[in-house]
């Protein structure tokens, strides 16, 4: 007996390294005799979105091995894993004196992993 399973692919975070302020658990009076925290600026990486072209290669590497692992204790061994793809497109159009111009263009990228095991 034969089962597949599909382990889905995400796309890679990105963001932005910003200036925050940390507190540094100290305290400090103020003029008239007030508490207020004393804080010092760190740099952190913060999340603004998800790539729409580049896959998070890590966590689809770590959700395999979990696949992989769970067939194996269900008495499964692996006979193939199989890539599955996926395409999109972006376009553009520019508006000039006598007319119009524009470009598009497609790409593909990874969807996804088929993964297929045989009961042992």
């Amino acid at each position: 007996m034969n089962k597949v399973v599909f382990v889905k692919a995400y796309f890679v975070p990105v963001g932005e390294n910003k200036v925050v302020k940390v507190p540094t658990g100290e305290k400090k009076k103020g003029f008239l005799g007030g508490e207020s925290d004393v804080t010092k600026d760190e740099r952190k990486w913060v999340q603004t979105g998800f790539s729409d072209c580049m896959i998070d290669s890590g966590r689809l590497t770590k959700d395999l091995e979990e696949a992989v692992i769970k067939l194996n204790k269900e008495g499964y061994e692996v006979v193939s894993v199989t890539q599955v793809i996926s395409g999109d497109y972006s376009w553009k159009t520019q508006a000039m004196a006598q007319g119009g111009a524009g470009y598009g263009y497609g790409f593909s990228y990874t969807d996804g992993l088929m993964v297929v095991a045989r009961k042992v």
